[in-house]
């Protein structure tokens, strides 16, 4: 699985392009904000404090940017760190921290409005996930939200405890939506919605997890939406097609 070292020594380096090599399924970048990631967040935006877990190199942190009024991207790698401080220097209401891995500390206690990831977490192994639970827990003003993209292949293990199905785009074997929707009700958080995703493979690799803090006097919600999502390759290639016709 990969470890936090592991995942440092990967994406702390130069990768030779800014991350927009892996929208190119959708056909850009924008095309993937718009029809994939704005389409799921859009109802909490815009937001005044926004938090970004592992923006990499800036994919989609420069449409966020101007979605809230503060914006903290928090990163385990250092040279992501310094790629977005260069390439958004001139956002005065942006700022970017390095994490170990296992911590948001660089957010304060019920700072965050709105906290966000995509495509990262799903290298991220049940060690960190639950920790990062703990830390939105601790830094999300009641009433705030957090849209989690994270591995399910836990979910795919046989009797014999091995990995019953291929997992091409490295992602980690603990985690799943069940472990993620514990870890929140562990820490008092709802889980508003899952939706299992098959990511360019035949079975729900993926899980995007919806989870809000409740305020001190809400009463509990509703149960969990669920979905299963019948692949993004789909979807990609609808906004692929939309995006040239209407957009070009």
């Amino acid at each position: 699985m990969p470890s936090v070292d592991q995942n440092l020594n990967s994406w702390d380096r130069e990768w030779g392009h800014d991350g927009s090599e892996w929208s190119s399924s959708w056909g850009s970048n924008e095309a993937m904000w718009r029809h994939s990631v704005h389409a799921r967040i859009g109802r909490f935006l815009p937001t005044d404090a926004l938090l970004e877990i592992a923006p990499g190199r800036g994919r989609l942190t420069q449409y966020l940017l101007p979605q809230c009024k503060s914006y903290l991207g928090i990163d385990l790698a250092p040279t992501c760190i310094e790629a977005c401080r260069q390439r958004f220097g001139a956002e005065a209401h942006a700022r970017f921290a390095t994490t170990t891995g296992t911590e948001l500390s660089a957010a304060d206690d019920a700072s965050i409005e709105f906290a966000f990831s995509w495509d990262s977490l799903v290298h991220a192994d049940a060690a960190v996930m639950t920790a990062y639970v703990a830390e939105l827990a601790r830094c999300l003003q009641p009433g705030g939200t957090a849209f989690l993209h994270h591995s399910n292949l836990l979910a795919f293990f046989d009797q014999s405890g091995q990995l019953a199905v291929d997992n091409p785009h490295w992602r980690d074997p603990t985690v799943s939506a069940e472990l993620v929707a514990q870890a929140c009700a562990d820490h008092g958080l709802h889980v508003l919605v899952q939706e299992l995703v098959q990511w360019g493979v035949p079975h729900h690799s993926d899980c995007f997890t919806l989870l809000r803090r409740p305020t001190y006097a809400e009463a509990p919600v509703a149960a969990t939406t669920r979905l299963e999502h019948p692949g993004m390759n789909s979807e990609m290639a609808i906004a692929r097609d939309l995006s040239a016709a209407y957009w070009r």
